[in-house]
């Protein structure tokens, strides 16, 4: 995994959580590591256990020069969609860096600009860069840990185990019980199939 994509610019590594779900935020975070940092356990969220996950979170936010995590709601990604709240989310997280970026490295193949930040999008970024494996952590773990919290109040949708994702259980569960006020209207209009299987 590399340190950086330019020496010696100050590069924050940009990645989001929650895009495919059928309920809650898409949540997103920012982050400026240490050129020298390393961890046997840091790779995309998505390749590492939970427990592993939870072991990077404090370890990221202490040794970060700066990191960031934005939250937008399931309201606000039905009224804008869920690309442009993916790319608003990563905007909100940058906004927190206390140390001003130089570069952006985005995950995907896809951004809105931030103000005159230069970015470079990344196809499996999070894969190959620290900064954003170390982003899609902090995402991925901020957004199960919410998604954690508002399953006790509807524990009928399974979030417990599938953090708002359209697993069969879920699926079934809007079946039967409707959607709650944490699902996201624009998924049962535009995306049928992902409710009705």
């Amino acid at each position: 995994m590399e340190p950086y994509y330019q020496k010696g610019v100050i590069e924050a590594g940009c990645d989001e959580a929650g895009r495919g779900c059928l309920a809650g935020p898409v949540v997103a975070a920012a982050v400026i590591l240490p050129s020298d940092f390393n961890h046997p356990f840091l790779n995309d969220s998505k390749q590492i256990s939970p427990k592993k996950r939870q072991t990077l979170v404090p370890i990221i936010k202490e040794v970060a020069i700066s990191y960031g995590i934005g939250f937008i709601d399931h309201e606000e990604i039905d009224q804008i969609n869920i690309l442009r709240a993916s790319f608003k989310a990563m905007h909100v997280a940058i906004d927190q860096l206390k140390t001003r970026p130089e570069s952006l490295l985005i995950d995907g193949n896809r951004f809105d600009s931030y103000k005159e930040v230069a970015h470079y999008c990344m196809i499996k970024g999070d894969a190959r860069f620290k900064s954003i494996a170390a982003a899609s952590i902090l995402a991925k773990e901020a957004r199960d840990d919410y998604m954690l919290e508002i399953s006790q109040e509807y524990p009928q949708y399974d979030w417990l185990n599938n953090k708002g994702y359209p697993t069969k259980k879920h699926k079934e569960a809007v079946r039967k019980f409707g959607l709650s006020p944490y699902h996201r209207k624009s998924f049962n209009q535009t995306s049928q199939t992902r409710l009705d299987l």
